[in-house]
This record gives structure tokens, sequence and C-alpha cells, in this order.
């Protein structure tokens, strides 16, 4: 019945509060007594890895850019009309070939004109010996004045240095002819030319008329700057002995172009200046690489990966297994008891897909690495054992540490790790 017929019938407020209680008991004994207890939550599934330790050795990665090691402008020495030109563009050149002919022939005329000019410096020191010879024996008799004899004498010197000066402008004129074919001072790759046959050029000068450049190919420098942080930490490794000075031994360093996968070229250290830009505050260095194909071209950006450390024990885990509370960075291991507990790291840089961690565990630790968010500390879970080869079984594994550079090693949490 409705509440306002019950009220019709005689039924009161009291009477209808005892009716709902009645009827709650009934239902309470019909299901058989008193309410069950909530039951707690099943611990949360995680899957448990242990970490791996290795020897590693620690790669930093930097941009640079190819250059040179020989870069020559070709200007003329001499001036005069471009009479021939004899390379293509863009060819392959050995130092010494013939690339460009100025017209000689006011050249060679020159040294004709010095040769002649020798010729008779070299008849007037002839006459000037004889006069001399035949003035000392004069004198030796009595013939001739003391003073005449000492002016044949002075005569035969004077003409003996006029033909040395006759034969230095000889050695001019053919130094002359002789730069009007224009060599290559190096071997490399020469550029198209700048000037076309029958133009004047100017010679003699550094402003002179540019006429190509050639640049050598093989070997090849990588230049680079590495930041102030890093230098002073290769410093100090170097002070510890934990890692030697690129400026003592040449380390190695790979090379990667913007299309290639991994590292492929191999060189090392060749220089390391001996100070910092004050502007940027970072360090230049070159490194050294074969290029006998000539695939490496100067002017090409890439990145190097240079050795940060010598080859250590290190115990490496899966990023995924690390977590981040603000600038903190943690993870959890599974304690004695079965409960969850959470462990503060200092990472490194990545090495064959793994994170090195520098400090806050140990290698016996049981880590959580799947299912970090369902975890609270100190509480219990339910662990699977995995090794990392299973957990990583999409392929993030890369070739043995040591052998070659890391695939990736990009770290900004890590001191000193590399700077791009």
């Amino acid at each position: 019945m409705t509440m306002s017929r019950a009220r019709d019938r005689g039924f009161g407020t009291s009477a209808l509060h005892l009716l709902g209680i009645g009827a709650l008991a009934a239902a309470i004994a019909a299901c058989g007594g008193e309410a069950a207890p909530p039951q707690a939550p099943p611990p949360p599934e995680v899957l448990v890895v242990q970490p791996e330790q290795r020897e590693i050795i620690e790669w930093d990665e930097y941009t640079g850019r190819l250059a040179a090691i020989d870069s020559v402008e070709m200007r003329a020495r001499v001036s005069g009309y471009l009479d021939s030109i004899h390379f293509k563009d863009g060819d392959l050149v050995e130092q010494g070939q013939l690339l460009f002919v100025i017209d000689p022939r006011p050249f060679e005329a020159e040294l004709r004109e010095a040769r002649a000019d020798l010729s008779a410096r070299n008849a007037a020191v002839e006459l000037a010996e004889s006069n001399f010879e035949r003035g000392r024996r004069l004198v030796e008799q009595n013939a001739l004045p003391r003073e005449q004899f000492e002016i044949r004498r002075n005569e035969a010197r004077e003409a003996e240095v006029a033909v040395e000066a006759a034969e230095a402008r000889v050695e001019a004129a053919e130094l002359q002819v002789e730069f009007t074919r224009i060599r290559a001072p190096i071997s490399g790759r020469i550029s198209d030319y700048f000037v076309s046959r029958g133009n004047y050029v100017s010679g003699g000068s550094a402003q002179g008329t540019l006429l190509t450049t050639i640049v050598s190919i093989d070997p090849i420098y990588c230049e680079f700057e590495v930041s102030e942080r890093d230098f002073l930490k290769y410093a100090r490794l170097a002070r510890s002995g934990q890692r030697v000075s690129s400026r003592d031994r040449p380390n190695v360093v790979y090379l990667q172009l913007a299309d290639e996968d991994g590292f492929p070229h191999e060189g090392q250290m060749h220089f390391v200046d001996n100070r910092l830009d004050a502007a940027s505050a970072t360090m230049r260095g070159q490194a050294i690489f074969d290029n006998p194909e000539g695939y490496l071209t100067p002017g090409l950006f890439g990145r190097v990966r240079l050795q940060g450390s010598e080859r250590y024990e290190a115990i490496l885990i899966p990023d995924r297994a690390i977590g981040t509370d603000q600038s903190e960075r943690f993870v959890m291991t599974i304690g004695a008891d079965g409960t969850a507990q959470r462990t503060t790291v200092e990472l490194g840089p990545l090495v064959d897909g793994l994170r090195v961690v520098r400090s806050g565990l140990a290698p016996d630790d049981r880590l959580i690495a799947e299912g970090l968010m369902r975890v609270l500390p100190g509480a219990p879970v339910a662990p699977t054992e995995v090794t990392i080869a299973e957990l990583l079984s999409d392929g993030a594994t890369g070739a043995p540490a040591g052998e070659a550079p890391p695939a990736n090693a990009d770290d900004d949490s890590a001191e000193g790790d590399a700077a791009s």
C-alpha cells in the first residue's frame, strides 16, 4: 500500500518505520544470516628481471663537419692572357698535373734577352781577365804603374759580378716561363674553372685572379666542438688514469653521415685545440678518416662518436624499468619479503639498448620491468621471472660493447654524457 493510503487507514510514521525494519530483517534472514566482509584485491602481476653486468665502453656523440686537410686557391703567378685549360670541371687531379697555360711568348722573349745579356757579360769577363793577366806581368817588369794594375783587377771583379747578376736574370726569366704553365700543387678534386680562355689574368700577388680551387680528398678531417663540461670530464678522466687523453693517444672515433644507419666509418683523433673558444665555451677537435674512394666530401655534416671511457664493468637495465619523479630517477625492486621497494638510481648513457646504472643498484637485485605503474612501495607483488633478452625480444639489443659504438647514446640525465 502507498504511504498516503497507509495514513488514510490509520498507520502513523512510527508504524511505517517498524515495518521497514522488519522487512530488512526478513531479507537478511532469507540470505542466510550476517553480510560477508569485503576481500582484499590480489597482488599485481609484474615482470621481473635481473640487471645485466658486463664490460663496456661509453661513447659520447657530437655533430661535426667534414673538411679537407689541404685546400688550395689556384692563382696565376705571372700576368698574361690565358691560353689553354687542361682539365675537366670536377675532375680528380694529381699533384704536378698541368691545369692552365698562360701565353708564354712574352716571357720566352725576355728569357732569350736575358740569356743574350749573360753571353755578353761572359765575354766582358774574358776581356777583363785577359787585361788583368797582362797587367800583372807588366807590373812584375815595372812596365805598368801599380795604379793601372789595380784598376784592371777591379774591372775583372766587376765583370764577374755582372755575370752573376745576368745569371740571376736568366733564372728569373726561366721561372717566369715556367709559371706560365700552372700545375696542381696537391692531389685532390678540382672545382670548375673561373676564367675562360682568352681573358687577361693578373698574377704575382694574393689579390691575383682566382682560377679555380682544389681540395684534398684522402684522408679527410671531421671537425667538431666539445662542450666545456665534456672537456672537463675528459681532463679528469685522463688525470685519474681512467681514459687516455686524445692529445696523448689517437683515440678511436666513428662517423655517421645523414643518410646512414649506425656509424660505419672508423677513424681516430688527430688534434685537440690548445684553448676553449671564449664566445661559445667549446673546445675544437679534429678526427681523421681514410677516404680512398672519395665518398666523404668536404662540407658534409656528420655525427661522430668518441670514446668517453675506458672499458669497465657496468650494470645495465632496460629503460622501461626506470621511473621518474620530477628530477629523480628510480627503480622498483623486490625485497626478501616479496614486497616492492623503491630505489633511487644515478643513470649513464645507453649502451646496446640498455641503460647504464652508475649507482643505486646491485647485480643481484630483482628489478620490476613491467607493471611499474601498478606497484606501490611496500606492497606485495606477483612476480614472473624473465630475462632481459626475452624482455627485449623486439630486437633492441646491439653489438658487443667495445667492438663498435652503440646504436644510441642519447642521455640528457647523466652528467658528462654526449652533447649534440
